[in-house]
């Protein structure tokens, strides 16, 4: 990416590597020590007598480990792509292909799109 410079470039490099390893520590404490199958099983395992009011602690439970992995997929793909960036794609917008401000990626390095981009797709999948 043309408009990076070699200390942005680190910097960024480093911003994704700790919240990757932030994201890997959230996910290990969240399962404790299961597997995400493992995991999910035990919620549901745990209704006895008040199942219908611990639907929502299940899901919730469960929303929690997806929006998790979830965002582990984007970071480690975003870094991925920062560490190949001869191949081209970091940095720049998903839908336009205008490169992404220092500034955003600063704020957001995982980030896929500019700002009015992302603007666009949000206001677009608004209910």
């Amino acid at each position: 990416m043309r408009h990076l410079t070699a200390g942005q470039h680190a910097l960024l490099e480093s911003a994704l590597e700790q919240h990757l390893s932030q994201l890997d520590r959230r996910i290990a404490e969240h399962l404790g020590g299961s597997t995400r199958a493992e995991h999910a099983s035990a919620v549901l395992a745990q209704d006895g007598d008040d199942a219908p009011q611990r639907d929502h602690e299940r899901e919730l439970d469960l929303a929690i480990g997806d929006r998790d992995t979830v965002a582990l997929g984007e970071v480690s793909a975003a870094l991925t792509r920062l560490r190949h960036t001869a191949a081209g794609g970091y940095g720049l917008c998903a839908d336009c292909g205008a490169e992404i401000p220092f500034g955003r990626l600063k704020l957001e390095p995982w980030a896929l799109r500019c700002v009015p981009c992302q603007t666009q797709r949000e206001r677009a999948t608004r209910p």
